[in-house]
């Protein structure tokens, strides 16, 4: 299989909720992610600075310096955006075997990104497009929204995305968004069927495009970054948002 994102993989606002339903995930390029929100991509491309003021993760159980992140929590209902109390993040072990079962507590997203219009229209917009997959949830209209920022550096020669390895999130379904890529090699997406031996890989490059995954149905990895230019002060690191959505409530202890 190509590491480069197949045609069959690609896929136009009208065929999101068929791509789903078949194969438990889709992927968007830029210009249709801007379309589908009720945006510009220069609006999306206005969020990325904010990647460059992350907080270093310190729960790392690898003893690795490379991933930086920030994370709040919303409720989206009803056509409107509710930040919640800052909160910590927690995933079962079944999900996360590296990192589960334990409270982490992180930096939240700066205020000034989750007032922003654009900030309100994605997670609108993502809300619309899974409450159309899921029935229970679309008698409710209620979801439960984790935003992580993650910025993945090679501070320590390479940079892990998924240290945990392929993995669910324990959510009903999830978001990636390849926010910007420096400086690096690697950093292949992979998704598996979780119930069977089918499997894809491909690799987001472009800011802004976006794969979409139905938890219950896929499972997923990006393998690890190493830079392209090693010399000294190379910048390499790579940036994704991953948004999370669950109907019922948040993942708790």
């Amino acid at each position: 299989m190509s590491p480069l994102i197949q045609p069959t993989a690609l896929c136009g606002l009208d065929q999101v909720s068929n791509a789903l339903q078949q194969s438990g995930y889709a992927v968007l390029p830029p210009a249709l992610v801007a379309q589908g929100a009720l945006c510009s991509q220069a609006d999306l491309l206005a969020l990325n600075p904010s990647w460059d003021d992350l907080a270093t993760d310190t729960y790392l159980k690898d003893g690795g310096r490379y991933r930086k992140r920030r994370h709040s929590c919303f409720v989206v209902e009803g056509g409107t955006v509710l930040q919640t109390p800052h909160r910590a993040h927690w995933q079962p072990l079944a999900y996360n075997a590296l990192h589960g079962g334990m409270q982490r507590w992180f930096e939240p997203m700066a205020p000034g990104i989750v007032h922003l219009p654009v900030w309100q229209k994605l997670l609108l917009w993502l809300a619309a497009i899974f409450s159309a997959q899921h029935s229970a949830v679309s008698a409710s209209k209620r979801w439960f929204v984790e935003a992580h920022q993650f910025r993945i550096d090679t501070t320590d020669g390479i940079g892990r995305p998924t240290p945990e390895g392929v993995h669910r999130d324990g959510v009903d379904f999830v978001a990636v968004f390849m926010v910007g890529r420096v400086n690096i090699k690697g950093g292949e997406t992979r998704v598996f069927d979780a119930h069977g031996t089918s499997g894809e890989r491909f690799t987001l490059t472009e800011p802004w495009s976006l794969l979409l995954l139905d938890d219950a149905r896929v499972i997923h990895e990006s393998t690890p970054i190493q830079p392209v230019d090693a010399g000294q002060g190379a910048m390499a690191h790579r940036d994704t948002l991953v948004v999370t959505l669950r109907g019922g409530g948040f993942q708790e202890v």
